[in-house]
């Protein structure tokens, strides 16, 4: 087979596999699930895989909803990420229900040609995008230290594609306040209050607002603000995330937002407890796939804008400080509608949105073809 071959070849089997790639994301869809909870969405994947000729293994890198796929056995190693999760409320607000049937579409078009061009393919369903950092937990078990190149497409609203998105760097923290509970009319001056901590600390963050970069983003929610309004609050929590353009950034950001919290223990006498989590690195988009990507799915209709004035973050920015990567986002029709609102999860089973799981798959595929047929590229990759 000649190249003209191979990419008649992709686009054949994902025209042949698309009832049951939208099947795949409208059954997601139908069923949300949250991070490291994705029990049904994991098993479709890992059976779907399986039945395609892939050697599977299930609840890796010890995550239980963590799928590895593998097929071929050639030198030029490429994985293709699979997402699952929902977020709560909302459900499939981010679209990965297209996220996974799309990696799913590309690994199955690639799989009866990937030891005639020397791949081999990983499709790596991730658990726990939405703040839980699957992907990280992959890195760390070594599963891309062979891989020479990563990819996934996300949905974003239309009608525009975009090659290399505003990604950001975020670290996720979980504050709480101990103070000391008191009847609130008749001993309220024995009480230490931890609800007034977190105000001051959130007054505090509002006016340091003034002093970020427009690029910089600070948000959270109050978990637990008190128990009733005649005890002086013992107890109180929330979750913050910390947002900027590089994770040089962020930590400066962390710093002066540490201080606020810091604010809000010294005003009232609580102690401050802050957990961190998972850090979520910016993206590293590697232009030369970008535009290789890019490329391809012109070639499918697909239209792009030239920049994202819309940033966000993924723990595929960690993949990209490990391999090089892409993360194209993928336009549907959303009628106004932003990731993470009710509405957009409603557009996420429109005929837009299954369109975006077949243009994806088939355009991922042409790429990896294009990666393996470029001696120059394959040769970059491979170092």
């Amino acid at each position: 087979m000649n190249s003209d071959a191979h990419r008649e070849a992709v686009k054949r089997v994902v025209s042949d596999s698309s009832s049951q790639l939208i099947d795949l994301s409208h059954r997601i869809h139908a069923n949300p699930e949250l991070g490291y909870e994705e029990r049904l969405a994991s098993a479709w994947l890992a059976d779907a895989l399986e039945s395609a000729g892939f050697a599977v293994e299930r609840g890796v890198a010890g995550m239980e909803t963590a799928v590895h796929g593998q097929v071929g056995s050639g030198p030029l190693h490429i994985a293709i990420c699979a997402e699952y999760d929902a977020l709560p409320e909302v459900g499939h607000a981010c679209g990965h229900n297209i996220i996974c049937s799309a990696s799913l579409g590309a690994g199955l078009a690639l799989a009866p040609i990937a030891d005639v061009l020397g791949l081999r393919i990983s499709v790596i369903g991730t658990p726990s995008e939405e703040g839980g950092g699957g992907k990280v937990g992959f890195i760390d078990a070594g599963f891309f230290d062979d891989v020479h190149a990563s990819m996934m497409v996300h949905p974003f609203p239309g009608p525009d594609d975009t090659a290399m998105p505003a990604v950001l760097a975020v670290n996720h923290l979980t504050v709480r306040y101990h103070g000391k509970e008191a009847h609130a009319a008749a001993y309220p001056h024995l009480g230490i209050n931890a609800a007034d901590a977190l105000v001051v600390a959130q007054t505090a963050i509002a006016l340091m607002r003034q002093q970020l970069l427009p690029t910089d983003r600070v948000h959270g929610i109050v978990t637990n603000g008190g128990d009733a309004p005649n005890i002086i609050p013992a107890e109180t929590a929330a979750d913050f995330m910390v947002r900027s353009p590089q994770r040089e950034r962020m930590a400066e950001v962390m710093e002066l937002v540490r201080r606020c919290f810091e604010a809000g223990a010294l005003a009232t006498g609580a102690e401050l407890e802050i957990e961190e989590h998972v850090a979520y690195e910016d993206m590293r988009h590697d232009e030369e796939l970008a535009a290789i990507y890019r490329r391809n799915a012109e070639s499918l209709g697909r239209t792009f804008r030239e920049a994202s004035d819309s940033p966000y973050s993924t723990d595929m920015g960690n993949v990209s400080y490990v391999v090089p990567s892409i993360h194209p986002d993928i336009g549907i029709d959303s009628d106004g509608a932003v990731n993470h609102q009710a509405a957009f999860a409603a557009a996420c089973v429109r005929p837009s949105a299954d369109k975006a799981v077949l243009d994806s798959a088939v355009a991922m595929a042409l790429t990896i073809i294009d990666i393996a047929e470029d001696e120059g590229v394959r040769n970059r990759l491979r170092g």
